[in-house]
């Protein structure tokens, strides 16, 4: 059996419970007038707990020895009556707590949900999506269990045990003294059985999270796992991941194998105490016969609670388990985040953009990935950013939208800090389409306006319109209410980035970002794309990061970044007639593209 990493074992929450437990109680203040309906339903149904075993001594030492029908009549009535109202009060109370459950639940979860959207991306580089959904969906789902079954409910077996404990000591403090001889056992079996089953549950939870993470990476990487015929590793390596996860389960219903039986033999000994002392006193004539029986009746009853109380503490340590994962999540901070004094962008603004002396790095002992980077995006200019893999490129964009930070230097739109912008509305100045399309599974039109209610459907068509998307739209079946299925698999690579195309034009920018945008789409699909992109970046800036080099032949200005310093700058004839970088990658292109050329022809 394979041992969690570090990064997977769970903090021991025992030294925060309380810390823990009082935040979890927070989420109950919204529905204070439903939990206090609970507690005085719990309390109800303690006190009618009561009321069967006393009855029954009733019965046994007064109507039937003196032959009081009526009596009897009134207590038969008077037991079943208690019955009813237990029912209705157990009945409501479930309902109750179940609802409150659910209540929390959702608060809770749309909590993690929005949250999850203000974290920065070098929090989801580093946590896998498995582990993550973990959080959202099986956390709070134990949470809700905690408040269904545990938090609220526990206060019933409470009362249930000090209302019983008080009858039984009212009725013969010596006969209830002999029956809680066996509490000590008790005591020591409810102690082992916690410890066991604590660990059992967290290694039950590291495995989930472990089966999610992996499931979630396989199925996104389906198509190389068939590929590359990896199937039966992949299997294998899964099969051990599930034996892991069935063993952690198995040794937990072990524990409650020995548990529960353990405490019916202990509830046996206590009753064997019972009839012992109390049929002996009975003969003696210093007891009722119905005393006895009432203590049996309640000595059943007072050790249910237990059984269950030591349940829900197990559930509660699940609770805490989870609480502390999802508030984990939840009290980590954006390492991107907006400024507490924000500067606001001039309106209606220029669409200049200036990146000055920026040096950038993923970690704080990591290598420098851009080191002193330093030009202007004038107005309505065409920037293209050329450079081999790993030079950079793509972090440029990262910067200026804000998914990271600069470690030195600073990146201005519109002469303003972005780092001082809100985030939304600088974004809102910004249209980015990227080499990998993600599209959505719900309908085209959904996926152009992203839930932009300002964007009618008539500017949803135009954009489709200018980038010829929308003649993919009137091949689908659904038009624009077609739905694309999961990532936009219905349609083929290039038709995603022709959605994609429209997406970034409804939204109308000031700056045009493309990201190896034309990449994937085939030569005449290029050409479609490029006649429309001419017209749109006309009077608006344009950043345009590109491999092919015969896409940005028409730009303004090209900056050339080798190893995260910009090494050349200056305009396509500049380029080609200095002789450098650019020169050679040009060269080097177009002989690939001749040599693909003629292979073709042949």
């Amino acid at each position: 059996m394979s041992e969690p990493s570090a990064q997977e074992l769970e903090p021991d929450a025992r030294a925060y419970d309380r810390r823990l437990l009082r935040r979890l109680v927070g989420y109950l203040r919204p529905y204070r007038p439903q939990v206090a309906l609970a507690l005085v339903l719990l309390f109800v149904g303690a006190g009618l707990e009561l009321a069967g075993p006393y009855l029954t001594k009733v019965a046994l030492d007064r109507a039937i020895p003196d032959g009081d029908a009526r009596l009897l009549g009134w207590l038969v009535a008077a037991y079943a009556g208690s019955l009813v109202l237990g029912f209705l009060a157990e009945y409501a109370d479930t309902l109750l707590t179940t609802w409150l459950g659910q209540r929390v639940m959702f608060d809770m979860r749309a909590e993690v949900f929005t949250h999850l959207q203000r974290l920065s991306l070098r929090y989801f580089d580093r946590n896998p999506v498995g582990r993550l959904m973990t959080r959202v969906t099986n956390d709070v789902e134990q949470l809700n269990e905690a408040f269904s079954s545990g938090l609220v409910t526990v206060f019933g077996d409470v009362f249930t045990l000090i209302f019983i404990l008080g009858m039984m000591l009212q009725l013969n403090w010596r006969l209830a003294l002999v029956t809680f001889t066996v509490l000590p056992l008790v005591a020591v079996a409810t102690f082992v059985f916690r410890g066991l089953i604590r660990t059992a549950y967290r290694d039950i939870r590291v495995r989930l999270a472990r089966i999610n993470a992996f499931m979630q990476e396989q199925v996104s990487g389906m198509r190389v796992v068939q590929l590359f015929g990896r199937q039966e590793p992949t299997l294998r390596r899964f099969k051990q991941i599930n034996d892991d996860h069935l063993q952690a389960h198995l040794r937990s219903i072990t524990y409650y194998a020995l548990f529960f039986p353990t405490i019916e033999v202990l509830t046996a000994v206590a009753l064997a105490l019972i009839l012992w002392y109390g049929g002996g006193e009975t003969i003696q004539g210093t007891m009722t016969l119905g005393v006895v029986a009432a203590f049996l009746q309640y000595t059943r009853r007072f050790f249910r609670p237990i059984q269950d109380l030591s349940e829900k503490y197990n559930i509660l340590q699940g609770a805490m388990a989870a609480s502390e994962r999802i508030f984990e999540l939840l009290d980590t901070t954006p390492e991107v985040a907006d400024d507490a004094d924000p500067l606001r962008l001039p309106v209606p603004g220029r669409g200049e953009i200036e990146f000055r002396d920026v040096w950038f790095r993923y970690d704080d002992d990591g290598e420098w990935v851009l080191r002193g980077v330093s030009f202007v995006a004038r107005p309505g200019e065409r920037v293209a950013i050329v450079g081999a893999t790993g030079a950079g490129k793509s972090t440029i964009i990262s910067l200026l939208m804000r998914f990271y930070d600069t470690t030195r230097g600073e990146v201005l739109f519109d002469g303003v800090p972005v780092r001082r912008v809100p985030m939304a509305e600088l974004r809102a100045r910004v249209s980015l389409v990227l080499q990998d399309v993600f599209l959505f599974s719900q309908d085209v039109s959904s996926n152009i306006r992203l839930g932009a209610a300002e964007i009618s459907d008539e500017q949803v068509r135009a954009a489709a319109a200018r980038v010829g998307a929308d003649r993919v739209v009137q091949r689908l079946p659904g038009g624009y209410d077609q739905p694309l299925g999961e990532r936009g698999l219905s349609l083929s690579v290039g038709e995603r980035q022709l959605v994609s195309f429209a997406r970034a034009l409804a939204f109308d920018p000031q700056v045009l970002v493309l990201d190896e945008a034309t990449s994937s789409v085939d030569s005449e699909l290029e050409a479609q794309i490029q006649e429309a992109l001419d017209e749109l970046m006309r009077g608006r800036t344009s950043l345009v990061i590109a491999h092919r080099l015969s896409t940005v032949v028409s730009a303004d200005q090209i900056l050339v970044l080798h190893q995260g310093e910009v090494r050349e700058r200056g305009t396509h004839a500049e380029l080609l007639r200095r002789g450098g970088l650019y020169a050679r990658l040009y060269e080097l292109q177009f002989i690939r593209q001749s040599a693909a050329g003629d292979a073709a022809a042949d």
